[in-house]
């Protein structure tokens, strides 16, 4: 006969919410899996996997972190088999957003990535001192205006279609364009001639 208290627990621990408690990350290496292991009341989880948006040929690694609100599905309500869903929003960690249009990703740093479809704007601000890498072998293609401020280092050749202006100086091989002298010239109103190749 089965035990009323048993099945209870059972159907119990179907569908459990909790925080987690504990991460490991794995190890690539050793082929050891990410696990959690999750505070639900008086439960403590064994290491249990959780849910990523992708696992397949494309792979998400997003690992869930302590006191991150998840639920705990175990088949037949075995916790030994259960897995995490996380992505739940808690009073400990509430939503980083609070209308509708606007898909934001806030990091621990505080760094920002965001697009808002209100708006039409992308954003991403990362914190002091941080650093944006893009690597692109097929080149990179912007259409629109480009507004950038700070100093500009370029490695390669430029080619440039239409006119460019600037609003101090050029200095090419160490000579201004600007202040530098030309020869044969006598002092008073006169003018050189056009630039020759």
């Amino acid at each position: 006969m089965t035990d009323i208290a048993a099945l209870s627990r059972l159907i119990e621990n179907l569908f459990r919410l909790g925080t987690v408690a504990e991460v490991d990350h794995g190890s690539l290496p050793d082929k050891r899996p990410a696990r959690v292991r999750v505070q639900s009341g008086d439960l403590l989880t064994g290491w249990l996997p959780w849910a990523a948006l992708r696992a397949g040929t494309t792979r998400d690694w997003d690992p869930p972190t302590v006191g991150e609100q998840v639920l705990v599905l175990s088949p037949s309500g075995q916790t030994a088999q259960g897995i995490a869903i996380t992505g739940l929003f808690s009073a400990l960690i509430p939503a980083n957003g609070d209308r509708a249009g606007l898909h934001r990703r806030t990091y621990p740093d505080g760094a920002v990535v965001e697009y808002d479809s209100v708006a039409h704007r992308l954003r991403a601000v990362l914190p002091e001192g941080g650093v944006t890498d893009l690597t692109s072998p097929g080149g990179i293609n912007i259409v629109g205006p480009i507004n950038h401020q700070g100093d500009y280092t370029q490695t390669g050749n430029q080619t440039v279609t239409g006119k460019v202006a600037v609003s101090e100086d050029v200095v090419a091989a160490g000579i201004s364009l600007v202040k530098h002298p030309h020869g044969g010239v006598q002092p008073g109103n006169g003018k050189t001639g056009a630039p020759t190749a």
